[in-house]
């Protein structure tokens, strides 16, 4: 298939209509949409559905994916405030008040970028870059390469570009079969070898591997996260959609004790 930007984009925002279960043109709309939140399996592999309180946007409104229970608070929030504003605080602490007075916190926040076909290309670097496959990811499952492989969900990593100082492996990108159209790119580059372009030319590589079996790749990034947003840019990604995510209070604890 030849992609386009344009079908890019389509595909993202009828995956997220699947996640959130709303339908992909509500994502164009100016006025603000709050649905139902159901389990899907047709979603992301890692979201735990259904939601209780998840935002969407693509730049003109938000998305709310709730539990019916937050449907009245929610719907307050996001017409209260600009879109832009429902992801940041001072405004974010009005929607986490009106949460946690039921055991809600805010949790999970995310920028996610999609290829722009008119700047990708696949870089170089200055190390030998060869092309893995699940068979070759058995002993790489250690914590240097954690973001680019996940060993929770193994079977749903399908790809890896690797960057070789000889016979040293110094950098890795890999994606994961998230959903049917979409594969997401994570990427680790070991310390003493980051600041050579490793990083966008394993990005930038495994982007188009993927979007040669017809998959679109996507990339995800905290937006404090300036290295992992450099790289995305270097790589030829640009910002596509954010998501708010909010999780039970207990939840918010256990992951700030790891």
């Amino acid at each position: 298939m030849n992609f386009t930007n344009e079908d890019i984009l389509h595909i993202a925002m009828d995956q997220s209509a699947v996640d959130a279960n709303c339908r992909a043109e509500d994502f164009l709309r100016t006025e603000n949409v709050v649905v139902t939140s159901i389990a899907d399996p047709g979603a992301r592999k890692y979201l735990s559905l259904p939601f209780d309180c998840h935002l969407i946007s693509y730049g003109n409104n938000i998305v709310a994916s709730v539990n019916e229970k937050y449907r009245a608070a929610v719907t307050d929030y996001v017409n209260r405030f600009p879109a832009e504003h429902c992801f940041e605080t001072p405004n974010l602490h009005v929607l986490n008040d009106a949460l946690q007075k039921d055991g809600l916190r805010v949790c999970y926040m995310a920028e996610y970028f999609l290829p722009d076909l008119g700047a990708l290309e696949a870089f170089d670097c200055p190390y030998e870059m060869k092309l893995l496959h699940p068979e070759d990811f058995g002993p790489l499952y250690i914590p240097a390469w954690s973001n680019a492989l996940c060993e929770k969900r193994r079977e749903l990593d399908v790809l890896g570009v690797g960057a070789y100082d000889g016979e040293t492996l110094v950098g890795l990108a890999g994606c994961s079969a998230d959903c049917e159209g979409m594969w997401q790119i994570g990427v680790d580059v070991l310390p003493a070898y980051r600041r050579y372009g490793v990083a966008s030319a394993l990005t930038s590589r495994l982007a188009v591997e993927i979007l040669k079996r017809d998959k679109v790749p996507f990339y995800c990034a905290a937006w404090s996260n300036i290295k992992s947003v450099r790289n995305a840019i270097r790589s030829g990604f640009r910002p596509a959609w954010v998501e708010l995510t909010a999780k039970s209070a207990a939840f918010v604890e256990e992951q700030n004790r790891k």
